[in-house]
């Protein structure tokens, strides 16, 4: 099992990108775990990842716990899926990939930059393993 973590837009907070990146380095303990930028129209991600659960992060996506987010890896890690995470920039997300995406994701009701999602994200993806394996960071 593999975590992508594509985003658009230029990572431009060199603390916020510093935080994703620690996030998923933890992560990378229990599964490879990856993250770039990605240019809309230059890659088709849908293509490359056809296998994988394809998770758009959305204002208007399915609010979920992080129990409900732990129980959305375990059963991609069951199934042996990988999965791939899309967070637009400040404009948002192509509607063709909100449209082509497995699923739209919330991470909350507020509004977040899109650096600061990616590091909320990167979060919940360490969270869900750590609790998955019976880590006591998830406390």
């Amino acid at each position: 099992m593999r975590i992508y973590v594509y985003y658009v837009g230029k990572a431009r907070s060199t603390e916020a990108n510093r935080l994703a990146e620690e996030y998923l380095k933890r992560a990378g303990r229990y599964a490879r775990c990856e993250m770039q930028e990605v240019k809309p129209g230059k890659a088709d991600l849908f293509a490359k990842h056809a296998a994988a659960l394809q998770v758009c992060l959305d204002p208007a996506g399915k609010p979920m716990t992080s129990a409900q987010f732990t129980a959305l890896v375990a059963s991609a890690e069951r199934e042996a899926r990988d999965i791939v995470f899309v967070v637009g920039g400040a404009g948002g997300l192509p509607e063709e990939w909100r449209r082509r995406a497995g699923l739209l994701l919330s991470l909350s009701a507020l509004t977040f930059p899109h650096e600061l999602a990616r590091v909320v994200l990167a979060e919940q993806i360490y969270r869900a393993f750590a609790t998955l394996r019976g880590h006591p960071y998830p406390r």
